[in-house]
């Protein structure tokens, strides 16, 4: 017999090497619950099937599907630290929700992965609770996923997660940039902090630099640093739904990794630039705390994080009132950052 009590001969089950199977079939149980109330009339199957089943909805002429993938990043590691794992569920839903609203499309249904060593039957159902939120929140079935484990190759206690998203838009609607012109308005609306970008220099700068814990208050922000950094990444798509057909409506940009300067060219015509600027509204303190504390530069901060600005609306003259008007209605800050020139990138004045 070996030391610990185990014949070395004995057959071996799954859950000896680390999987176990039972635990898996227990959460599945208690997620059918959760991805069933984000059904809706289209959705075809249940959660167990091999595949997803949507039909595509009807009243488009030309209707174009339109998807996108993407994962929480190292904000993970927030969730892991302070043991909350249902924001980060939220904002993987809202940030792929986002990515693809900028094209003019409104999501039809969602797809996850969770993979991690063991597993942990509170976490997963937590994890998942905040994207059946989410996707509820944003009118989109939860239509399925998959739950890995995967022992020896994810550290204890931590976990990957990725999302995919399906939309749809009618093809003669597409906000493809065409409609953009020099002279357009440049409208921010707010983020609600960091999003799902720039962590790894955050996390670097809070517990590095600043030896803080996630407990411990966030200067000048008024809250925990667990609270502030794990704040959910906002969805633009309840605000922006009803203008999304608007002639005064030219363009979106998501402004995730890489900042402003990295987005805002993305959907912008050949031979257009973008002039921004960054007096034009008030920066959150979590960002002139990490600025300040981590010695960043200020072009730096520009290429990592929002910098307070989750969404920037490409709109006619006469599309300001308007939208600054329904943000207001929906609680989210509005303002003009700037105006499309002729040129080319990101030209910051302030």
């Amino acid at each position: 017999m070996s030391e610990g009590g185990r014949d070395p001969g004995a057959g071996l089950s799954y859950r000896d090497a680390g999987v176990d199977l039972d635990a898996a079939e227990r959460t599945k149980a208690r997620l059918k619950e959760l991805v069933a109330r984000t059904r809706d009339e289209h959705t075809l199957s249940e959660l167990g099937a091999f595949g997803g089943l949507y039909q595509v909805p009807p009243g488009l002429d030309q209707p174009v599907l339109v998807s996108s993938a993407d994962g929480v990043g190292t904000k993970l590691k927030l969730a892991f630290r302070t043991g909350r794992h249902d924001t980060v569920g939220q904002c993987l839903v809202n940030h792929c929700v986002n990515d693809i609203l900028v094209q003019g499309a409104r999501p039809l249904f969602f797809l996850d992965y969770l993979a991690s060593g063991a597993m942990d039957e509170e976490v997963v159902s937590a994890v998942v609770r905040g994207m059946a939120l989410a996707c509820g929140e944003n009118g989109c079935a939860l239509l399925g996923g998959e739950t890995a484990q995967m022992p020896d190759f994810y550290s204890p206690g931590e976990y990957d997660l990725a999302g995919f998203i399906v939309g749809i838009v009618e093809r003669t609607r597409i906000l493809d940039g065409s409609r953009i012109r020099a002279g357009d308005v440049l409208v921010g609306l707010a983020s609600s902090g960091l999003h799902t970008n720039g962590y790894t220099l955050a996390r670097t700068i809070v517990f590095q630099r600043m030896g803080l814990t996630v407990d411990d208050e966030l200067p000048d922000a008024g809250r925990t640093v667990g609270e502030e950094l794990l704040a959910v990444h906002r969805s633009y798509l309840p605000l922006l739904r009803g203008h999304l057909e608007a002639p005064w409506l030219h363009g979106l940009a998501h402004v995730t990794g890489g900042g402003i300067p990295g987005n805002l060219p993305r959907v912008l015509p050949g031979g257009l630039g973008a002039r921004v600027d960054r007096d034009s509204w008030s920066v959150p303190a979590v960002f002139q705390t990490l600025r300040e504390a981590g010695g960043v530069s200020r072009d730096e901060m520009d290429r990592v994080f929002n910098m307070g600005v989750g969404m920037i609306a490409i709109v006619g003259a006469d599309g300001v009132d308007p939208l600054t008007n329904a943000a207001d209605e929906a609680g989210i800050e509005a303002f003009v950052v700037g105006e499309v020139v002729e040129g080319h990138g990101v030209e910051y004045q302030g």
